[in-house]
């Protein structure tokens, strides 16, 4: 079962903003594109906490093994929580606008 921490509103800038929410954090974020990404290995997108300005995380687009298809990964980290991995999708109801973040448990 996948684990829902964060919901996100595409903008038309192609930022995403929300909020990411655990049992523990409840805090407004934001994914920014990387406009000065400067090598393949550095991120997409740059996870920003909105009240604070603090780079909490990042993201990379990178493709499924198994369909082809193109997503999103993203990595989150603070003292607070550790490090957390997961990955944007489409959230329910068919609005394409609407995106979550869902938790990779690394013991699933």
């Amino acid at each position: 079962m996948a684990t829902t921490i964060a919901t996100l509103t595409q903008k038309t800038d192609g930022s995403l903003e929300g909020i990411f929410a655990t049992i523990k954090v409840n805090a407004p974020i934001a994914l920014i594109p990387n406009a000065n990404k400067m090598s393949d290995v550095a991120p997409d997108y740059r996870i920003i906490h909105r009240r604070t300005g603090f780079e909490i995380g990042a993201g990379w687009y990178r493709n499924s093994q198994r369909t082809g298809e193109e997503y999103l990964s993203v990595k989150l980290e603070a003292p607070e929580i550790g490090v957390i991995f997961g990955n944007v999708a489409p959230a329910p109801g068919g609005d394409d606008s609407r995106k979550v973040i869902l938790w990779n448990d690394p013991d699933a």
